[in-house]
């Protein structure tokens, strides 16, 4: 399988995660809210992350730990306030406004004009999807969905960054845990009268589906894609939406939601056959990284060296 072709098959997995775990999430939004379920979510996945990676600092030079700890406040800030512009707003004017994130670095990062027909498809395709022209729109619902747009935005690129930069999940491993504690800080105090041992049990199984599995197939991913690519590639996440809402929770689309999986399918078949990265990332030791000076694990350093990768697309 062509390098894109894996990359998208992550970026797809992740995507049909989070629908699945929102999905599930239903019964907790009615006991805690969708505020107090964004912050279960969190916490539980920082806790996992830390005890089955069980991250090591001295791994990590001061530069890769500040960037796995803002990508961990940008991850909690994008949760926080989505779910907060859900709150004022319809579900899919929301997810519209939230889109112009990674539509925006699909934008920005596509070195070649042509390459823009992908994000501009897409952007067609997420409208018709979700259909922002109904019910009344509130301001500051748009604001904060603006807000989450701008986070998801910086978490696409800090991912990348952090991915490149530590080997495995080992920056999700500090990330996650950063964003259990800003959740904590949050929504917290208002969510703790509300728990009893079965939310904290339904909140644990969530926080595998959303975020610990799509938040580490996305880093996978973004080590293949380009960040235009990806950007694009999450415009599929509504259609996906679409799918996992008919199937486990009985809401058929109407026609101009069929119409944008149509588009959005497009802009992602052709951002997979074009997306591909041209330099090698994993296996990669970035220059002046702590790996470089001796710092990764004693397995990652025996281990054979790979060869560059290559662009994927001929």
């Amino acid at each position: 399988m062509s390098t894109a072709r894996t990359g998208t098959a992550l970026a797809v997995g992740s995507m049909l995660s989070v629908q699945v775990g929102l999905a599930a999430s239903v019964d907790v939004f009615d006991r805690v809210g969708p505020l107090g379920a964004a912050w279960l979510r969190l916490a539980w996945a920082g806790v996992i992350l830390l005890v089955v990676v069980r991250p090591r600092l001295r791994d990590f030079d001061r530069r890769t730990l500040l960037a796995c700890t803002v990508l961990g406040v940008v991850t909690a800030s994008m949760t926080i306030l989505f779910m907060e512009a859900v709150a004022r707003i319809p579900l899919g004017t929301a997810s519209a406004c939230e889109f112009l994130g990674p539509l925006g670095v699909a934008a920005a990062r596509s070195g070649d004009r042509r390459l823009l027909a992908w994000p501009a498809l897409a952007a067609v395709g997420v409208v018709l999807l979700t259909e922002p022209w109904h019910g009344r729109v509130n301001l500051t619902g748009v604001l904060l969905a603006l807000g989450a747009a701008c986070c998801w935005a910086a978490y696409i690129l800090l991912t990348q960054h952090v991915g490149d930069e530590v080997t495995g999940i080992g920056g999700l491993a500090v990330s996650l845990p950063v964003a259990g504690l800003v959740g904590t800080a949050v929504a917290g105090p208002a969510t703790l009268p509300h728990l009893d041992g079965q939310v904290l049990l339904i909140g644990l199984g969530l926080a595998v589906l959303l975020p610990v599995v799509p938040f580490s197939l996305e880093m996978l991913a973004l080590r293949r894609l380009t960040t235009a690519a990806f950007g694009t590639l999450m415009s599929l996440e509504p259609a996906i939406a679409l799918v996992v809402g008919l199937v486990l929770l009985g809401q058929v689309p109407g026609p101009w939601p069929v119409l944008g999986i149509a588009f959005v399918v497009a802009a992602g078949v052709g951002a997979q056959r074009t997306g591909a990265r041209r330099r090698a990332a994993i296996g990669e030791v970035p220059a002046g990284s702590r790996a470089e000076r001796g710092g990764r694990p004693r397995s990652a350093r025996l281990a054979p060296p790979r060869e560059p990768w290559t662009s994927g697309t001929r």
